[in-house]
């Protein structure tokens, strides 16, 4: 309590720390709750989302040709454009978004 030194005592099975309880509960069934939520949104965004030209069906070959999204974010911009099926404006959009030189 504010203003107090001693900390108020509720005894045990009592309707008041029964209603404590129920509180922190809730307020924790809350806090995972949303952290889920912000854990799943983040788990299905990628770092390749939102380069020009790059839609879904490229981005899954590019990662699934180059084996992980890691290695596309090493790759040189000569290792991209030397892929058959990605144009070299799209290479270069990607080699600019994690190479900043």
């Amino acid at each position: 309590m504010p203003g107090r030194s001693q900390p108020v005592e509720v005894p045990r099975g009592s309707d008041a720390l029964f209603m404590l309880r129920r509180i922190r509960d809730e307020a924790h069934r809350f806090a995972n709750t949303f952290h889920r939520e912000l854990r799943g949104k983040r788990m299905t965004a990628s770092s390749l989302d939102g380069i020009a030209g790059l839609g879904e069906a490229r981005k899954k070959r590019l990662v699934q040709v180059m084996g992980g999204v890691n290695a596309v974010k090493k790759a040189t911009l000569d290792d991209l454009k030397a892929l058959s099926f990605l144009p070299d404006a799209v290479a270069e959009a990607v080699h600019a978004k994690f190479h900043t030189d």
